[in-house]
């Protein structure tokens, strides 16, 4: 879990309108989406229905997908 240190910017009805984090802190939440995001698509992928083939093959498939 990432520990966050929020500073918030109000309005003059101190309403919330916006957030200001540290870059550090900042960094480690993308770092912590982009993780999320391989994570789903693992699960995804995992559970789909593909069929599976060797990698030998998958490898000449995208070789002659572009060409090489």
């Amino acid at each position: 879990m990432v520990t966050l240190h929020p500073e918030y910017v109000v309005d003059a009805q101190q309403h919330r309108k916006a957030v200001l984090l540290p870059v550090a802190e900042w960094e480690r939440v993308i770092n912590e989406l982009e993780n999320l995001d391989d994570i789903r698509a693992f699960d995804a992928a995992k559970s789909g229905t593909q069929e599976a083939i060797p990698f030998e093959c998958a490898v000449r498939e995208i070789q002659e997908e572009y060409g090489e």
